[in-house]
């Protein structure tokens, strides 16, 4: 497995490592001054050709393990929803959460831990028949009515990527915020393999901070169907 680290090399080793299957990329162009209140102010977002985007991530992560360990039997095998931006910080561009909705209580529970980051359990299935698959999400707590419904069809046959497609999904950070430290953390996986992708939102009610209407287009939407990842550990990002 060749796996990419943003073209850096990781002063430690993985801490964790995990498998995404079935995963739909859905990004909205949407403007930079919506999204500015809720990002940390040492973040810039990161904008390609002066716009800003915001995705929908769908997926099944499986195989989660700590380094030297086996698989978690249990927690290691979930579904996940995750709202996200793009943002850059000390001269390197990555991912910020707004939301990451999973079905495992003890994954949310290990995620969430003093605020680390924004997971929230959450109902979700998926299923397939045939080549089509449906991935719904709604939130257990009655909190947050953020609910999602879509139906998708992969495409046969691997794109080569433009090189928006590639600013979109290769992407080898995060950041996050918790009790006022702004921590990165770094994470590597082969160059993704990207499908196009046939799909059908029939709810979608994510992100309501943002302006109504944020999501009323048809997004750009791309499938993968298996990315191994590796998490690095968490890094005080210094300005």
């Amino acid at each position: 497995m060749n796996f990419q680290k943003g073209g850096r090399t990781m002063e430690k080793p993985w801490v964790m490592a995990q498998t995404w299957r079935n995963l739909v990329f859905l990004h909205w162009p949407i403007s930079a001054d919506a999204l500015r209140p809720f990002i940390p102010s040492e973040l810039a977002i990161d904008l390609y050709d002066g716009q800003a985007w915001i995705g929908v991530v769908p997926f099944i992560a499986d195989h989660t393990r700590l380094r030297f360990f086996f698989p978690f039997p249990i927690a290691g095998n979930y579904r996940e929803l995750n709202v996200r931006t793009y943002v850059r910080c000390n001269g390197r561009a990555g991912v910020y959460f707004f939301s990451l909705d999973a079905d495992s209580l003890l994954a949310v529970k290990a995620a969430s831990a003093g605020g680390f980051l924004p997971y929230r359990y959450a109902r979700i299935n998926s299923g397939s028949k045939g080549s089509r698959h449906l991935f719904t999400s709604r939130p257990a707590a009655s909190i947050h009515g953020e609910n999602f419904r879509m139906g998708f069809t992969p495409a046969a046959g691997i794109l080569e990527a433009s090189k928006l497609e590639r600013w979109l999904t290769e992407r080898y950070c995060l950041w996050t915020k918790p009790k006022a430290i702004l921590y990165r953390v770094d994470i590597a996986h082969a160059p993704w393999r990207l499908q196009n992708v046939h799909i059908e939102i029939a709810e979608n009610s994510l992100a309501p901070f943002l302006p109504a209407g944020w999501n009323a287009g048809q997004p750009l939407a791309h499938f993968s169907g298996v990315q191994k990842t590796r998490f690095y550990p968490p890094v005080k990002e210094t300005m």
